[in-house]
C-alpha cells in the first residue's frame, strides 16, 4: 500500500510539472531524492517514462479535435491545415530526437543530479523573466497555423536545451517560441502537440533498453505501480493543462520564472550541504 501512495505522489508531481515550466525532470528527481519507490534502477527509470505517457495522452485526449485531421466534419481546407501543422510539428523534433538519441546514456550519467537542477532551475527562472520583461518577440504569431517551419525548427533547437534536467522541455520549448514571436497561448499549444512525438519516442527508446537489459517481465507489483501512477498522471494533466491555457489568456509566465528561482536555491542550498 505504500508504494501504492507513492506511485500516486509520482503520479501527481509528473501531471502538475510536465505541462508546467518548471521542469518535470528536475522535480521528479527531487522526489526520488526523498521518496524513493521500492524498485530496481531500472525499472524506476521505465516507472518514470511510462507514467510520462500517461500525461501525454491527456494531451491528445483534450485537443484531439485539433490535432485529427479527419473527422468532425472538417473541411478539405481544415485537415489541409491540421496535416501541416503535424508536419510543423515532426520539423521540431528533428534537432532532439537526433541528439536525444546519441547523448541519451550520457546525460543520464552525468547530468541527472540535484545540483544540476537546481542551477537550470535558476539560469532559466531568470530567462523566464527577462524574456517576458522585455516582450521579446513581440507576438506575431497568433495562431497555429501561422507558425512558419521556420518557427518550427527554431523551437525544436530551443528544445535541446531541455536535456538537461532542471532545464524543462515546456519551459524551453515556449521560451523558444516567446522569442521567436508567438503568442503566449500558441507557443504553450505547440510545445503540448510538440510532446506528443518527443516523449511517445523518448519512451520507446526506454523501454527497447529496458527490455534489453530486464526483459519483458513485470510483477503484478510493477503492473500496479505503473497503472495507478499513470492513471494519476493522466487525470491530473487534463485539470493542469486547462489551468494554464486559462491562466495565461491574462497572465505572463513571470511567476513560474520566480517559483524556479525559490526552488533552485532552495535545491542547491540543501544538496550543498549535504
Amino acid at each position: 500500500m505504500l508504494e501504492i501512495l507513492k506511485a500516486i505522489l509520482f503520479g501527481i508531481v509528473e501531471g502538475v510539472t510536465e505541462w508546467l515550466p518548471i521542469s518535470s525532470t528536475g522535480h521528479m528527481i527531487l522526489l526520488d531524492e526523498f521518496i524513493n519507490l521500492n524498485v530496481s534502477d531500472e525499472f524506476y527509470k521505465l516507472f518514470e517514462v511510462v507514467i510520462q505517457l500517461g500525461a501525454i495522452l491527456a494531451v491528445v485526449v483534450v485537443y484531439f479535435k485539433t490535432i485529427c485531421p479527419i473527422g468532425f466534419n472538417k473541411t478539405k481546407t481544415e485537415t489541409k491545415k491540421t496535416l501541416s501543422l503535424w508536419g510543423k510539428i515532426l520539423v521540431a523534433c528533428v534537432p532532439a530526437a537526433i541528439i536525444g538519441v546519441l547523448l541519451d546514456d550520457w546525460l543520464d550519467e552525468h547530468l541527472y543530479n540535484g545540483i544540476v537542477v537546481a542551477i537550470m532551475l535558476i539560469l532559466y527562472g531568470i530567462l523566464f523573466i527577462i524574456v517576458e520583461s522585455k516582450n521579446i518577440g513581440k507576438s506575431s504569431t497568433k495562431e497555429l497555423e501561422d507558425i512558419t517551419y521556420k518557427q518550427a525548427l527554431g523551437i525544436g533547437a530551443f528544445q535541446l536545451l531541455s536535456l538537461i534536467p532542471g532545464t524543462s522541455r515546456s519551459g524551453a520549448t515556449i521560451i523558444g517560441g516567446l522569442i521567436l514571436g508567438l503568442k503566449r497561448n500558441i507557443a504553450a499549444q505547440f510545445t503540448f502537440f510538440l510532446a506528443i512525438p518527443v516523449m511517445f519516442g523518448a519512451s520507446l527508446l526506454k523501454l527497447l533498453k529496458y527490455i534489453m537489459n530486464v526483459g519483458f517481465v513485470f510483477n503484478s507489483g510493477e503492473i500496479a505501480l505503473l497503472g495507478i501512477g499513470s492513471l494519476v498522471a493522466f487525470i491530473v494533466s487534463i485539470l493542469i493543462i486547462r489551468f494554464l491555457m486559462a491562466y495565461i489568456r491574462k497572465h505572463d509566465f513571470k511567476v513560474f520564472g520566480y517559483y524556479r528561482i525559490i526552488l533552485g536555491i532552495i535545491v542547491l542550498l540543501y544538496f550543498v550541504v549535504h
